[in-house]
């Protein structure tokens, strides 16, 4: 029988992570899944919690949680992986604000459905990207994207927002960034031996599909595909901004003449005027960085999807 050892987030989504253990364990036992409990305590917690699991030999390590929490388990995975060569296979159980990795990667959202998809054991291999750079020039690693720019302080405004949840929160994060954040940074984005220097608004670089709950950063993207999907912003005027909004909740930026769209399996940012606020699954990166190392890791991790998503 496969163990699974569960790592819950308490304080996700302000405090929806304890208020889900209940919950969440009777239905682990009513689908008689063999499992281990723990609470993380601080930060960083996860990714430990998840490499000692992996080491001690449990078969599947689940977050419970948001992205923050998920992007901590996948960051303690690769690092059982480098010293072992394997780890164990990532579940996901979501109860944050965003969700975009389970989004990107075939995990269904409501909580029930999740866990029967834990059940089911399907799986699915999947790419995993490094960022190195900002206050980790040791590295870290990413299951869904990397924001450089106005998406980075959205996500530092959404989360001044205590009477808020989910999209809505990051919605008006993004109408209040708008006044903020403005002066676009003279960048150099060297991409597979190809190079664009521009003024850039923003600079989404993804595995997954998905940022802030709604915003379509990559609606192509596939995180097994072997590939990172850019979305580049050019300066724009705050109007052009608000027009703009719209179009990445459906993800049809991509036509807007604003919006360059690349492909790349290395890409390397340098800020050569202004800085580079950067965040990593919605982790920050650094605040005011000069430049950024980002690569992508084919076939990295082995995950617990939903049927039409994953492989049997």
């Amino acid at each position: 029988m496969k163990r699974f050892y569960v790592i819950v987030n308490p304080v996700s989504g302000r405090g929806a992570g304890e208020h889900a253990i209940p919950r969440v364990e009777e239905s682990l036992r009513a689908a008689g899944l063999d499992h281990v409990l723990v609470r993380t305590e601080r930060p960083w917690h996860a990714a430990d919690l998840a490499q000692q699991a992996s080491v001690d030999g449990f078969d599947v390590v689940v977050t419970v949680g948001g992205d923050g929490t998920a992007n901590e388990v996948l960051n303690g995975l690769m690092q059982a992986k480098a010293a072992r060569g394997h780890c164990a296979v990532m579940g996901v159980l979501s109860v944050g604000r965003g969700n975009d990795f389970a989004f990107g990667v075939g995990v269904p959202r409501e909580l029930d459905a999740a866990i029967r998809t834990l059940a089911s054991g399907r799986t699915r291999t999947i790419d995993v990207g490094r960022a190195v750079g900002g206050d980790f020039p040791q590295g870290r690693y990413f299951g869904n994207g990397v924001g450089i720019g106005f998406d980075t302080v959205v996500g530092f405004e959404a989360q001044k927002l205590r009477h808020l949840h989910g999209f809505m929160a990051y919605l008006v994060g993004a109408l209040k960034t708008i006044f903020l954040y403005f002066e676009a940074p003279l960048v150099r984005i060297e991409l597979d031996g190809r190079a664009i220097t521009q003024r850039a608004l923003m600079v989404s670089i993804m595995n997954g599909r998905r940022m802030g709950g709604g915003f379509l950063m990559a609606p192509n993207g596939q995180p097994d595909d072997g590939l990172l999907d850019l979305c580049i912003a050019a300066q724009i005027s705050r109007r052009a901004v608000l027009r703009l909004m719209p179009r990445f909740m459906k993800g049809t930026q991509g036509s807007h003449p604003a919006i360059t769209t690349e492909r790349a399996s290395r890409v390397t940012i340098t800020a050569e005027e202004g800085t580079l606020p950067a965040h990593s699954d919605g982790e920050t990166l650094c605040t005011a960085g000069k430049r950024l190392d980002v690569e992508l890791l084919a076939k990295q991790i082995e995950i617990i999807v939903a049927a039409e998503d994953g492989n049997s």
